[in-house]
């Protein structure tokens, strides 16, 4: 049971770092938001660490879940990878990682080492796929490409996101990225 309530009350540290900004998640706010003293929500979550490592985890989790979901496998494409990024994971909640989360947790990478070294842990991950898939369509510097490919597909959020300035042009964007990821890498191994 104890893990299941650990879960419904990183879902409320998520809402508030997706709907208030990461500046809002305290301890006390999570309290309150988890309608628990911060004693009880300390049982779970002794320090802050502790805390932010679970956040991530889930979060990690969920990502590699929604992978498994769609069956991708070390046999993507850089095709598939680049549609996975670009149609976003989302959390229980349906707080998509692409438009709310991942920029508020980018901005926590500057204040909190901890999230900077665990999220850099999942890109990590993120990175393998595409050098992978980049090297069985040939590429020459898949390192390289891989690196420019995720800065574009994690920059296409900032940019398009809910919320943002160029909303409307979303779906154009999209068609343009995986238009040229299919003619620079194809749309299939």
């Amino acid at each position: 049971m104890a893990g299941e309530r650990k879960l419904e009350i990183l879902q409320f540290a998520i809402e508030i770092i997706a709907d208030e900004g990461y500046s809002s998640l305290s301890m006390r706010s999570l309290a309150r938001a988890s309608g628990m003293k911060l004693g009880a929500l300390q049982y779970h979550f002794r320090t802050w660490e502790d805390l932010l490592r679970s956040l991530v985890g889930v979060i990690e989790s969920e990502i590699k879940a929604e992978w498994r979901s769609q069956g991708l496998d070390e046999d993507a494409t850089v095709y598939d990878i680049a549609a996975f990024m670009l149609d976003g994971t989302s959390l229980p909640g349906e707080i998509s990682l692409g438009d709310k989360l991942w920029p508020q947790l980018w901005a926590m990478e500057e204040v909190e080492p901890l999230v900077a070294d665990l999220l850099e842990e999942i890109y990590a991950e993120y990175l393998q796929y595409l050098v992978v898939a980049m090297k069985k369509a040939g590429i020459e510097s898949p390192q390289g490409e891989a690196l420019c490919l995720m800065s574009l597909l994690e920059g296409e959020s900032l940019f398009t996101g809910e919320g943002r300035r160029w909303e409307k042009d979303r779906a154009l964007v999209r068609g343009t990225i995986l238009e040229f990821v299919e003619n620079r890498y194809g749309a299939t191994a």
